[in-house]
């Protein structure tokens, strides 16, 4: 999709250890972890789980562990019980997961349990495919780093003043000891030498198969990873990642620790009701009013697959006094952030996007995704489908079907993720997809 994509552009064999994928969840940097167990009969239902494991068994820094106390953690997921260990002891990783098992909490825990601050030496640089994102991950950093005053953390990307990033970097005492950005504007202070990245100890990359599947994108990550000493950490993470990609991520890493979630089945989310409607394109506003109208939700997540989509779709529905927003690619970024803090705050309940917001993206009360225009393929499914439904919580998603493509994409999807895809019935039990 033109201009969709949220890019940032001025612009051998390891052992692999199996990752247990039950249903654990926990936010995208959060710990809260629960377990899928069979319910009475055939009924599955997410369950919040007690694991033997706790943070505190993780032997964490102080400063840590009181962060994550606060933020009312106790037992970790099991893909952070798989990984924690080994990252914070310096392991390069490549981590393949569902969405909202806490995988952003990884790399967070693990670089702030190793970084040894020096004013003016940027120590870890983390990489992400959207702007939106990058401020989230950063948050993340804020919210796990409380107690840790010393060290600083600043985010970098496209659309804003590159001046105002140069200027943080060149002066000591507000210089960033994390720096979370796109490949475009990072690779961009990099070459200029503001960004200097001989001290750096850890690199990551988040959502890495979005970055190293598209070739100039892919450069960009490259030329920044060159830039960086020898011997570092580099750890990669996604929720989907193909096996062409698998070996790209590990020509940058040395005997990496890797958690694979192989089964299709597996990386199905847990606790969330999926259904498609199949209609006549023309009645999708007629449908979308109705569900609206008549589903229980919190917040709900709307996706098209274009920008002028967007803006119609958003047009249409505060006409018929629905509190909707929309975010794509085409708008400003100062504008962009705003509305997604909007959202985040709860001052909107509906939001209408592109696919700009179809992974990572974590707004807690969201419990409704309903794609109004399918998407390209089975696995941007999982990501949209994931904005509900996560931390544990039920969440319900909804796939509109309207050409032969879209019923191709829906047979892709439940042969993809082993899932039966019903028709959308005529009532739902709210208790189904309602906490």
């Amino acid at each position: 999709m033109d201009g969709e994509d949220l890019v940032d552009y001025e612009e051998e064999l390891p052992t692999v250890t199996p990752a247990a994928a039950a249903a654990t969840d926990a936010s995208a940097a959060d710990g809260a972890a629960s377990a899928d167990a069979p319910a009475d009969g055939d009924k599955k239902a997410a369950y919040a789980g007690v694991h033997s494991t706790g943070f505190r068994d993780f032997l964490l820094k102080p400063e840590l562990l009181r962060a994550v106390g606060d933020l009312g953690f106790e037992h970790p997921s099991e893909v952070q019980q798989e990984c924690i260990p080994q990252s914070i002891l310096g392991m390069d990783l490549v981590c393949q997961a569902k969405s909202g098992m806490g995988k952003t909490a990884v790399f967070v825990l693990a670089t702030l349990q190793q970084i040894e601050p020096v004013d003016g030496e940027v120590g870890v640089i983390v990489l992400c495919h959207t702007r939106e994102l990058a401020f989230q991950i950063r948050n993340e950093y804020a919210r796990f780093s409380k107690y840790m005053p010393e060290v600083r953390t600043s985010v970098f990307y496209g659309g804003t003043p590159v001046a105002a990033d140069q200027a943080v970097l060149k002066d000591k005492t507000k210089c960033p000891h994390i720096v979370v950005g796109t490949p475009g504007r990072m690779n961009a202070l990099v070459r200029d030498k503001s960004l200097k990245a001989g001290g750096v100890k850890h690199f990551v990359l988040d959502e890495c198969d979005k970055m190293l599947e598209q070739i100039d994108m892919r450069r960009d990550v490259q030329d920044i990873f060159r830039a960086t000493p020898h011997h570092k950490q580099v750890m990669m993470f996604s929720a989907t990642l193909s096996t062409e990609v698998r070996p790209v991520c590990k020509k940058f890493m040395q005997n990496p620790l890797e958690i694979y979630v192989d089964d299709g089945a597996k990386l199905t989310l847990h606790g969330l009701q999926q259904y498609f409607v199949q209609l006549e394109e023309a009645a999708k506003n007629r449908k979308l009013n109705e569900l609206l109208d008549s589903l229980d939700f919190n917040q709900v997540i709307i996706f098209v697959r274009s920008t002028a989509r967007a803006n119609q779709l958003n047009q249409l529905l505060i006409e018929c006094n629905f509190p909707s927003i929309c975010v794509h690619g085409a708008l400003k970024q100062e504008e962009r952030i705003e509305r997604y803090q909007q959202f985040k705050k709860f001052e909107k309940r509906i939001l209408v996007a592109t696919d700009v917001f179809g992974r990572g993206i974590d707004v807690e009360r969201v419990n409704l995704s309903i794609s109004y225009d399918a998407p390209t393929s089975a696995d941007e499914w999982l990501h949209r489908a994931g904005r509900a439904g996560r931390f544990g919580t039920k969440g319900l998603a909804i796939l509109m079907t309207s050409s032969e493509e879209d019923k191709s994409v829906l047979s892709d999807i439940q042969s993809r993720f082993s899932v039966e895809i019903p028709p959308l019935p005529q009532e739902i039990d709210a208790a189904t997809y309602m906490s």
